[in-house]
């Protein structure tokens, strides 16, 4: 097939290179047109095979998937998917794998060598084919104006944030680049269990707020950004008080963005500030007209910097955006929404 999606699998196991080859291939639309034993073979191998996609994993010798990743993205930027086991130290080398610009990740169902990774097949190949229409650039250190602490008039905000497939690097820069006494945030970026606090954690040691995983009966203040733990719906409600649930999942997702927003809107009406950034489906669309409807400001991130454009799209779509703008005016916009 000539449409079909080219792939360089990287990974120090020959038993592992051979499970991934097997399970990509039986997908029509995927063909394994390589694979190497670590990032040097790796880099290598991108230059002369020139894959549309490469699945890396993370602990490898010679040259780990980390810095591969920062590699591919400074010299000859690709999709990238992130296959790693989830324990803790894989785990928060994935997290800078993905703030580095790799799109998304695959986890190891059992450890380094997984050879029931069928478990997670149709993952797999979703986010294979997803990786491969993202919108992937060069990576260069964004940089955000200095802003000025919100008035006090400003304090009794909340802002909601939405984010899924390449969230982790848009999340980050958000949250790094906004004063210390900012109104409180709540984050849903679509991730696993475990993941969410890793990210949260590594974020409460970058940021000039205080960023930590959600938990039942946490309450709402300035400063502190509080983010959905993965595998629950997160609520807030008119006490600003965080209530974690695990009702179904909605737009096939837990936590949803759209259970967060809606919540938000309902209690809090004109306070809020709903933003929507890169990501796949249409997960905070019903959210932003949620708050818009009673009397918030709604901020999508704009086409061009997202790596998917799903889920602002779809907000867009619904008429009830206020800003469409580059990840790098969002701070800004924020802030400026939190003087209205």
């Amino acid at each position: 097939m000539a449409d079909q999606i080219k792939i360089l699998v990287v990974d120090d196991s020959l038993l592992m290179q051979k499970v991934l080859v097997d399970l990509l291939q039986s997908d029509s639309q995927l063909s394994v047109i390589g694979t190497a034993r670590d990032g040097e073979e790796a880099l290598s191998k991108i230059k002369s095979l020139r894959p549309d996609v490469v699945t890396l994993d993370i602990e490898m010798p010679r040259m780990n998937g980390l810095t591969t990743v920062r590699k591919i993205m400074a010299t000859n930027p690709l999709p990238v998917v992130m296959i790693s086991a989830l324990a803790q130290r894989e785990a928060q080398l994935t997290l800078k794998a993905l703030e580095f610009g790799a799109v998304d990740y695959v986890p190891k169902p059992s450890g380094p060598i997984s050879l029931n990774m069928g478990d997670v097949k149709t993952e797999l190949i979703s986010k294979v084919k997803t990786a491969a229409s993202a919108n992937i650039r060069q990576v260069t250190p964004l940089k955000a104006e200095k802003l000025a602490p919100p008035k006090a008039k400003s304090r009794d905000k909340i802002i909601s944030i939405a984010a899924s497939t390449g969230g982790p690097a848009a999340v980050s820069y958000i949250l790094r680049n906004i004063p210390a006494n900012t109104p409180p945030i709540l984050v849903v970026q679509h991730m696993q269990k475990g993941m969410t606090k890793l990210f949260s954690e590594g974020l409460n040691q970058e940021c000039k707020i205080q960023v930590k995983e959600a938990e039942e009966g946490d309450v709402v203040q300035e400063g502190l950004a509080l983010i959905a733990p993965g595998g629950f719906h997160m609520i807030v409600t008119s006490e600003g008080e965080i209530n974690l649930t695990t009702a179904p999942p909605v737009n096939y997702v837990r936590p949803s963005a759209d259970v967060l927003m809606k919540s938000a809107a309902k209690n809090f009406e004109a306070k809020n500030i709903g933003v929507v950034l890169t990501g796949m489906g249409v997960d905070g669309a019903r959210g932003v007209e949620a708050i818009k409807k009673n009397g918030g400001v709604t901020i999508a991130q704009n086409k061009k910097t997202c790596v998917v454009f799903g889920m602002p799209r779809a907000a867009i779509n619904t008429g009830c955006v206020d800003f469409v703008t580059p990840l790098e005016s969002i701070p800004k916009e924020i802030m400026a929404a939190c003087e209205d």
